[in-house]
């Protein structure tokens, strides 16, 4: 006959005492001393848990149009641009950041951290669809400075659908100028962009994606005649514009996929040798509605679509619409907000 001696202590905290409800841990508590005290930790991590769950309820209120993470935590974008919250899903904490005057429909984020771990989000203005400057929200002083107002357009950004992506800590993008189109890393450190990094073509039509936290992937797309699709990963990376260098991923895929040049979105699984890739169907006559699809390809011409729901407009005209979410490479993290 097993007695509660016999019982392992991990036993009992893990398995046993999760399922008594809080109204029953007063007997539970009377069985021995080693079961009182463990009751009362967990009655603080019962208590714990419901302030946590209706903070992170309020994310269900609202209609969220882009996310951006970096180093375990998310930053997302609420629909038409009316603000912005950070959420730790690990410890289910939320933070609302509040805009320094106001937060624009044309904005463009990123979130990251500088060096010494602390994190901050970048903000890119835009007057008449150009790139007028960027200011910088530092969580440990819980503000905003405008960093930069950019006087002499050298390049440009698109402002719809191609958010950054995450790079140790730094947020690349995808710019361009009147002759090319090429990458530019911010650097949360300096709070500066680095110099121009050259993509493995010169033709647009391009997506832009992460692999782990040290590697970037780009999506290339040639139409006409014959309509093909390739996968470009980076061997090495330097954003400060010393050097990088690409390699092709799972080689080049026929014409059965095609991605909106305006924000279709992917992720690749370097060990499995998958790519999915996440788009939203073409407007069809007399629909309002658009659907986004996912299509998973692989080795040997392997492909299969599925859908994935309706997609959402991003601003308030009901013309543009928002792309599937995505956030590869998530890495819990105990980052406080």
């Amino acid at each position: 006959m097993t007695t509660k001696l016999d019982i392992p202590r991990d036993l009992i905290e893990d398995e046993i005492l999760p399922r008594v409800s809080i109204t029953s841990l007063r007997a539970v508590r009377s069985t021995c001393k080693e079961w009182e005290a463990s009751t009362k930790t967990q009655i603080l991590e019962q208590r714990r848990l419901i302030p946590i769950i209706k903070q992170v309820s309020i994310l269900d209120q609202i209609e969220i149009s882009q996310v951006f993470h970096c180093a375990g935590l998310l930053l997302c974008v609420i629909k038409y641009n009316k603000g912005l919250v950070v959420w730790n899903p690990y410890i289910g904490k939320i933070k609302w950041i509040q805009p320094r005057e106001k937060y624009e429909s044309f904005d463009v984020y990123a979130l990251g951290h500088d060096k010494n771990r602390n994190h901050k989000i970048l903000r890119i203005f835009f007057h008449n669809h150009r790139v007028l400057g960027y200011e910088i929200y530092n969580f440990s002083s819980d503000s905003w400075k405008v960093v930069y107002v950019i006087v002499n357009h050298e390049w440009d950004m698109w402002f719809r659908q191609q958010p950054g992506v995450s790079l140790n800590g730094n947020t690349c993008f995808l710019a361009e100028d009147i002759e090319e189109e090429f990458l530019l890393c911010f650097d949360f450190t300096t709070e500066r962009f680095g110099p121009r990094l050259p993509l493995p073509y010169d033709e647009h039509n391009v997506s832009l994606s992460c692999v782990g936290d040290e590697k970037l992937a780009v999506l290339y797309q040639r139409s006409g005649i014959c309509h093909v699709l390739e996968i470009w990963v980076t061997n090495k990376i330097d954003p400060s514009g010393v050097s990088i260098s690409w390699s092709k991923f799972l080689g080049r895929f026929d014409g059965r996929v095609k991605v909106d040049i305006n924000g279709g979105s992917f992720f690749i699984d370097e060990e499995k040798e998958v790519a999915v890739i996440l788009n939203i169907d073409k407007p069809k006559r007399n629909k309002t509605r658009r659907y986004q699809t996912a299509h998973i390809i692989g080795q040997v011409g392997y492909l299969k679509s599925l859908s994935i729901g309706e997609a959402l407009t991003t601003d308030e005209s009901e013309e543009t619409y928002c792309f599937p979410l995505v956030c590869s490479s998530y890495v819990p993290s105990l980052v406080q907000l």
